[in-house]
């Protein structure tokens, strides 16, 4: 109704509002998902949290996608404390991705690296769906989804020391100041993090707003057991292997920054 007639009145009057409201449309960030599910709630945590729920569908075209593939591909919180070997029948190097928006740059590292494997994280049901429908085009393997609050994934489903890379990229910046306690990097999520990285393993973030970017360097600069891949500090070139998504592309048309912190678990 008028609220929604001020916000479209808003993004076609204030310049840049577009840039800023992008970031709770995909990703760990926010979502169209139900919360009303007592029975299978998104998250079992209280408090501050980094998303939030709304309302919205999947298209038909993901929504048939997740009913073919979910059995196959979905991890849920019911499993448990999870065995990665027994999930990819195999050991190999195992990647995290924490909210992987609508699914494609997830798609494409899995593809580029069929003996990685891939667990992906989302609580946006039509991102899950989107990406399942390209897990099953491409034929990948290597790929397996959770879609609740990263929060339990770490919690309750991994065990200590099994990832070799976890990846959080262009999480919601939260750009109000008084939003900031709501940004998903903190210390103690980094801490928890840690705890499942194995010795040497990869925290890769990246970000396209550079005051979360300055909050990032700060909060990695001190965390307990991490170390910067960049011996002189500071931020790291982007990865030939991170795909640059249409956001990215998007930003740096309109000369927007893009900055990516590589931090590995020292102990």
């Amino acid at each position: 109704g008028c609220r929604r007639l001020k916000l479209l009145t808003l993004v076609n009057c204030v310049p840049g509002l577009f840039h800023e409201i992008r970031f709770e449309a995909g990703g760990h960030r926010m979502t169209d998902q139900n919360e009303t599910q007592d029975t299978n709630p998104v998250t079992t945590r209280r408090g501050v949290r980094s998303f939030v729920l709304r309302q919205g569908r999947m298209t038909e075209g993901q929504k048939k996608a997740f009913d073919r593939n979910w059995a196959k591909y979905g991890l849920s919180r019911d499993n448990g404390m999870i065995d990665p070997r027994e999930v990819f029948g195999r050991d190999n190097m195992l990647n995290l991705e924490i909210g992987f928006g609508m699914g494609k740059s997830l798609a494409d590292m899995a593809e580029a690296a069929p003996e990685q494997d891939f667990i992906g994280v989302e609580v946006h049901l039509p991102g899950v769906g989107a990406l399942l429908k390209e897990v099953e085009s491409r034929g990948l393997e290597n790929v397996r989804v959770y879609s609740i609050d990263a929060n339990d994934v770490i919690d309750l489903c991994l065990p200590d020391a099994c990832l070799d890379r976890v990846m959080v990229f262009f999480p919601d910046p939260w750009h109000k100041k008084k939003h900031h306690k709501r940004r998903l990097i903190q210390p103690e999520f980094v801490q928890r993090i840690r705890h499942k990285l194995r010795v040497g393993g990869i925290l890769h973030l990246a970000t396209d707003w550079e005051n979360y970017a300055e909050h990032m360097l700060e909060v990695m600069s001190a965390s307990e057991g991490f170390a910067n891949t960049q011996e002189q500090g500071g931020y790291s070139p982007k990865p030939d292997d991170r795909p640059i998504t249409k956001f990215e592309k998007r930003g740096e048309n309109l000369g927007h920054g893009v900055w990516d912190l590589l931090f590995y678990r020292t102990n």
